[in-house]
């Protein structure tokens, strides 16, 4: 890789700070410097002129499930042969990478090692794809969610702090980044809400044990208050969902918000309501119900989390029917319309925080001196309207680590200056 010089952009640095004009100078895989205004002598470099367009850090999506189909039921994400899985499971790699996403933290894989095969065949250069973190099946109990009744399903069950112990253990050896647990289960009554938490403490305290133990993060599908608490209280780095945290729960993830994540996944309830006609998806009451009652819960909570400066990432479970992947980055619009971020805090939630994630603080998700060469060119300004963020075709550049996944246009990039 040589040296690429961005030129006449308005750069969005991922930090929060407004934009500001500047020119980027990319050698290798690193950003070796940002210059606001004036110009810079290109000598040696690839010029592209960005035209006024903006540069920003490529997007990061904290609950990816690259190997969940577009499935219409959760029976039906196991339902392609192993071989055929990853091939389907590689074109959405790349997919996600043609719509801006350079780093994806996966929610769990649909099969084991699948996601360890592919993040290093990416790594490798061998196909496209974004970044990974590559996750475990998701590991439930018996009668938890995801328990459907099959052995190859996309949910490992498993019962007791040892069962927990050894397929952690077998999955650090197997070489994955996350092991992924479902603490919380759907519940009865006439609460279209209601969740039991179905792990115990020890269980949950079991998976952390090995995952302190070898270097790996655990992430929880976690909806009541009592899961949440456990998972805070046990070392939980990323929660998913915290539909119903309640003031305690709230408080912990406070006092640990240097440590913990968490990404609400709205995806799936939000796609149902909005857009599962299209996709000829047929939606009952109690799942209207549940849906509406969770984009409301869901929305109050998050906006607190805000508040308290808890890290809170987009994320949404992409991978159904009705919430196909390609669609990822309508949660930053639903970060604006309805947790009350700024598009600038839902874009540096996507990319600062995302590189946070991604265990890349400081290096990925931000345009600074040193940081991974990560970057989007984008026609127009996402701090004005933050649905171009969901238009692959307003990404005139995508370069991840230093090289372009997609090319700019000949008529902004200029040919290679010659060396004096």
């Amino acid at each position: 890789m040589g040296e690429t010089l961005f030129t006449n952009v308005s750069v969005i640095d991922g930090t929060g700070a407004k934009p500001f004009d500047a020119t980027v100078r990319v050698q290798g895989n690193r950003i070796m410097a940002v210059t606001p205004g004036g110009a810079v002598d290109g000598a040696g470099a690839e010029i592209v002129d960005g035209g006024g367009t903006t540069l920003m850090p490529g997007l990061t999506d904290a609950h990816a499930h690259l190997s969940f189909l577009d499935a219409a039921t959760l029976g039906d994400i196991n339902a392609l042969s192993a071989e055929r899985h990853i091939l389907e499971t590689a074109k959405n790699a790349r997919k996600m990478l043609d719509h801006g996403f350079t780093s994806m933290f996966s929610g769990s894989s649909a099969r084991d090692n699948l996601e360890v095969a592919l993040r290093d065949a990416i790594n490798a250069g061998d196909i496209p794809g974004p970044r990974l973190k590559a996750a475990t099946r998701q590991m439930t109990v018996t009668g938890g969610f995801g328990d459907i009744g099959r052995e190859d399903a996309y949910s490992l069950v498993l019962d007791g702090p040892e069962a927990f112990r050894k397929a952690c253990r077998a999955a650090a050896r197997a070489g994955v980044d996350t092991f992924k647990i479902v603490p919380s289960a759907m519940g009865s009554g006439s609460d279209p809400l209601a969740e039991d938490t179905a792990m115990s403490d020890d269980e949950v305290a079991a998976v952390c044990a090995v995952a302190r133990q070898r270097n790996r993060m655990v992430a929880a599908h976690a909806r009541s208050a009592d899961a949440v608490k456990m998972c805070v209280r046990n070392g939980v780095q990323v929660i998913y969902h915290a539909t119903l945290a309640d003031e305690e729960a709230k408080d912990m993830l406070e006092a640990r918000r240097d440590s913990v994540f968490v990404a609400p996944a709205m995806g799936l309830p939000y796609g149902r309501l909005t857009e599962g006609e299209k996709y000829g998806v047929s939606t009952d009451d109690f799942t209207r119900a549940r849906a509406e009652k969770e984009i409301e819960t869901v929305s109050a909570t998050m906006a607190d989390l805000r508040k308290r400066g808890i890290r809170v990432l987009p994320g949404g479970d992409y991978g159904f029917k009705w919430n196909p992947h390609g669609r990822n980055a309508r949660d930053l619009h639903m970060f604006v319309e309805l947790f009350g971020f700024t598009p600038l805090e839902a874009i540096q939630a996507a990319t600062q925080a995302g590189g946070e994630l991604m265990g890349e603080p400081g290096c990925l998700g931000v345009i600074a001196e040193g940081a991974f060469a990560d970057l989007l060119l984008v026609d127009g300004d996402p701090t004005k309207d933050i649905a171009i963020l969901q238009d692959p075709d307003r990404f005139l550049a995508i370069m991840k680590d230093g090289a372009f996944h997609k090319a700019p246009p000949e008529n902004r990039a200029g040919q290679q200056v010659a060396a004096e």
